[in-house]
C-alpha cells in the first residue's frame, strides 16, 4: 500500500498529468540543493515532493 495514496494526492492536484510533472519538477529542484550544498538527502527526492504535496505545502499553479 502506497502512504499517501493516489486519490488522496488527486485531492491537492486534480489531474495525473499534472501530478506526476508537480513532483518530477520539485524532485530535481530538491536534488539540485542537496547536491549544491554538499549534504546527502534524508529520503529520496520523489518521496519528499509526494510527502509535501500531501501536506499541502506545494500548490498547483496553472495559468
Amino acid at each position: 500500500m502506497l502512504y499517501p495514496s493516489l486519490s488522496q494526492l488527486l485531492t491537492q492536484v486534480n489531474s495525473r498529468y499534472l501530478l506526476v510533472n508537480i513532483i518530477a519538477k520539485r524532485a530535481r529542484e530538491l536534488s539540485a540543493a542537496s547536491e549544491r550544498r554538499g549534504e546527502p538527502l534524508s529520503k529520496k527526492p520523489v518521496s519528499h515532493a509526494i510527502d509535501e504535496i500531501s501536506r499541502g505545502e506545494i500548490r498547483a499553479c496553472v495559468d
